[in-house]
């Protein structure tokens, strides 16, 4: 009986004795001569996109470590020689080239939810809808309505909330309800985000180093 002889290949073929086979998604293990040449090519580019896709991306991670390294290197020696940091609100900074052609801005988005002092909100507002006219404040009523439609995640929105609390309504209720937004705002996870910057002029306008693939 002969021995069974495997040997796996970069392209995902499995070789049984020297025979070529491919698995199918299901499992299956297809002789590669019986796939079709078009599922062939299709499949010899997916992964030649993805093996350039895994190097981009190890590449961009190991960029980010290095940004962040080299920015807190140098914050370090501010540190050392005038014992200041630099930075601004939340964290956000900016670094400058000596020509300021060139710039480096380091952001801190927080991710905001809401605890349940925001029903106790929409129960105060519903209040005020209930005695303002029909036909009276329709714009307000939209926002209202968008504010506190949930999406396909069953999130609020959040933009429309935050447009709520810019609205300058007199109601004491009104005011209680944004009270009670505010209180139920928090903070419940912080995203790093650097972004790179040139021009061509001290007198121009910087145009972004585009990194994000989607935007490129």
């Amino acid at each position: 009986m002969d021995a069974v002889i495997l040997e796996d290949r970069p392209t995902g073929e499995l070789v049984v004795n020297g025979k070529a086979y491919m698995p199918d998604a299901k499992g299956n293990l297809v002789p590669k001569e019986a796939v079709r040449v078009e599922n062939l090519l299709e499949d010899e580019t997916v992964r030649k996109v993805i093996g350039y896709a895994r190097d981009l991306s190890a590449q961009i991670g190991r960029f980010k470590q290095h940004t962040f390294d080299d920015l807190s290197a140098f914050e370090a020696v501010l540190a050392q020689e005038y014992g200041a940091t630099k930075g601004g609100a939340k964290g956000n900074k900016t670094f400058m080239s000596f020509d300021g052609l060139m710039k480096v801005q380091v952001q801190v988005s927080d991710t905001i939810d809401f605890g349940p002092q925001l029903q106790i909100a929409k129960a105060l507002i519903d209040e005020c809808l209930v005695e303002w006219s029909a036909d009276s404040r329709t714009e307000i009523r939209s926002i209202i309505t968008r504010a506190f439609n949930v999406d396909k995640e069953g999130q609020i929105n959040r933009s429309e909330i935050f447009m709520l609390l810019r609205l300058d309504i007199e109601d004491e209720r009104w005011r209680r309800a944004m009270d009670a937004i505010r209180a139920a705002m928090r903070v419940v996870g912080s995203k790093l985000y650097v972004r790179c910057y040139e021009r061509d002029r001290v007198d121009a306008d910087f145009r972004a180093i585009t990194i994000d693939l989607a935007k490129a």
